[in-house]
């Protein structure tokens, strides 16, 4: 059995696992790594953010989300406290390309109904890819601190992608959530699997 097939079942639906040879060059640019977190986490509450403006009149949507913001801007707090302790500098951002291609999977136009689905999942694929990173990364790199750092993270994660998911067919009919859902994760595996390996990006 390879890699693949052997962890596919614990990626919260992920159909393609990172390349495991990641973590060894992401821990030996573990600065790149940590900037780029921070640049990732920065994201994760603008998206929030977004959601809520265009999305005002969703109550639920709005409260769910609300939280999150504050939980992601924490991490990015953390994050810049990793970098800070070790003497690292938060460099400039770059381009991430692993989101880029995924903006372009979006459906444009469709009613307003299928824009909120479109962003909660493609949010929730997100944070799926991210938690499983971390988790590789609590799991195996050297530093002790940034080990218990990144399995905390991690758990959080799992969380964010369950409620992006829920609120997905909340607000939508779940067969045609999940089977979007679906296509989301095809999608995503196709990426992964064409994207260069790389240790200087989260993802």
């Amino acid at each position: 059995m390879s890699w693949q097939e052997s962890t596919k079942e614990k990626m919260l639906n992920l159909q393609l696992p990172t390349d495991p040879r990641w973590v060894g060059i992401a821990e030996m640019q573990i600065e790149d790594i940590l900037v780029d977190h921070a640049y990732c986490e920065q994201k994760a509450a603008s998206s929030c953010i977004s959601l809520i403006i265009r999305y005002n009149d969703l109550d639920e949507l709005v409260d769910t989300l609300t939280p999150i913001v504050a939980e992601e801007w924490g991490h990015f707090e953390r994050v810049m406290e990793q970098l800070r302790k070790r003497g690292l500098r938060f460099g400039k951002q770059r381009k991430d390309e692993y989101v880029a291609k995924l903006y372009d999977f979006v459906r444009k136009g469709g009613s307003r109904k299928d824009q909120l689905t479109e962003g909660l999942l493609m949010n929730a694929l997100i944070e799926a890819r991210s938690c499983e990173r971390f988790k590789l990364l609590s799991k195996n790199i050297e530093d002790e601190e940034l080990r218990k750092f990144y399995y905390e993270l991690m758990i959080s994660e799992a969380g964010h992608y369950v409620t992006f998911i829920d609120l997905a067919r909340k607000y939508q009919d779940s067969e045609k959530v999940n089977k979007r859902w679906k296509e989301w994760l095809e999608f995503e595996a196709e990426v992964m699997k064409n994207m260069e390996l790389r240790g200087d990006r989260m993802h």
